[in-house]
Parts: C-alpha cells; structure tokens; sequence
C-alpha cells in the first residue's frame, strides 16, 4: 500500500544526547534539535555534527516539511558548510591572507545583499567563499591571475571541496556557473549571480578607481550593480 504523507512528518521526536566541548572537553547536554551549544564550563561553542536526513536529498523535501521548515534548515545547513568552507579555503591559500580577507569581506556583503535582496543562502554563500579559488592555479599555471584565468581554473577546484563536503551536484553546478562567470556579467542572470557579482565589486571598487574621483566613482555606481542594496551601500561607503 502506497502511502501518500511522509511517516515522520508529524512525529517529532527530540532528545537528549552528549557533545564534548571542543574546548575544554567538557561533556554538555545537547538536544537533537539543538546545532550549537555553549559550554558552561568554559563558554565556548561547540557545533554538533549534521548527519544528513531524507530533507537533504528528497525533491519532495519542502513540500513534506513546509516551506518554512525546509527554508531554515537550508539555513542551519549552509551555517555549517560556511564554517568548514572557510576553513578549507583558509587551509587553500595558506599564508596568502590577501586572497582569504578579500573572500571574507565579499562574504560578509554577499550575506547582507541576501537579507536585503533575498536568494538562496546554500549557493551564494559556497560561492563567495570559493570565487576566487582559481587564482592560485592561475598563478602557477600562467603566472598570471587575469579574470578569465580564474573562471577557467576556479570551477573544478570548487567542485572538489565542495564535493568533499557533502554539496548536493545540483547546488555544486550552479555554484561552479557562477564562479565560472563571475567576472563575466551578462553570461548568468539569476539572483544568486547578481548578488555575488555585486559583493565583488562593493569590495574591489576601491581598487579601480580613484577614491577622490567622486564623479566617476557615481558613475561607476550607477553602471555596474545589478541590485539596489549594493548601489546604496556603495554610495555609503564610497561616497
């Protein structure tokens, strides 16, 4: 007999488990609908281990949860991808600071744009972490970090930490299109492109032009964002 309703969609079952303290060892009470806990021994956060669950791959999954539930645990997913994408790309670039402070600025707009703008979390946040991944190989390959050099390169070392990480191959190639172009507005038109692209320049803009050039710096304002968060927050900052 065919069942038409998800057996464990109404049975929510929590309870209690043990998580040692990351830091001090400590062994904490965690619920099992709880990720984060802090110590309190010590105060510091431990992040309990996801396994995933039917939610993660079933293309019923939002339909069967509700919309509501299934967008927050795409969000406490992408928090723990963030976490370890950060530290992969941190152990990536190793000492090139440059490359991972400019990741993690475009990061921290990248996720105000999605607040203000809205887009799917699970894809711009992997990609404005990885986007520049490509250089490093661009370096080494052409001794140079051209822009085009980079969407060649970027894309399939992406794709092996991602992959590495449990990434779904949907999300990981619509990630990889975005780093693959991200230097080419105009190939992708979607949201999750335009508000990476946007994150990018609201940091690099400070680069291409002279800071007091206030006329050009409008002008540049008003032609390369696609989205009106990034032109309001560039006019604050730059102007």
């Amino acid at each position: 007999m065919l069942m038409d309703k998800c057996p464990g969609q109404d049975k929510k079952i929590i309870s209690a488990e043990s998580l040692k303290c990351s830091s001090c060892g400590y062994e904490i009470e965690v619920f099992s609908d709880e990720i984060k806990i802090r110590c309190p021994k010590c105060g510091q956060i431990s992040t309990k281990q996801v396994l995933p669950s039917c939610v993660d791959w079933c293309r019923c999954a939002a339909e069967c949860v509700g919309p509501d539930s299934y967008l927050k645990h795409l969000k406490t997913k992408t928090i723990l991808l963030k976490e370890k994408l950060i530290k992969e790309l941190e152990q990536y670039f190793g000492s090139d600071l440059k490359r991972i402070n400019h990741a993690k600025r475009v990061l921290d707009f990248s996720e105000e744009l999605l607040r203000n703008e809205g887009g799917d979390w699970y894809i711009v946040v992997p990609a404005a972490i990885l986007h520049d991944v490509g250089i490093k190989a661009a370096e080494e390959k052409y001794g140079s970090n051209a822009g085009h050099l980079q969407e060649k390169e970027g894309p399939g070392i992406a794709k092996k930490i991602l992959l590495k990480l449990g990434v779904n191959l949907k999300d990981i190639d619509e990630i990889c299109q975005i780093i693959a172009h991200h230097h080419s507005p105009g190939k992708i038109n979607t949201q999750n492109f335009k508000i990476l692209y946007d994150s990018d320049w609201l940091v690099n803009l400070k680069d291409e032009v002279d800071l007091k050039d206030k006329d050009r710096i409008k002008n540049i304002i008003d032609k390369v964002f696609f989205t009106e968060a990034a032109r309001g927050i560039a006019k604050s900052v730059y102007l």
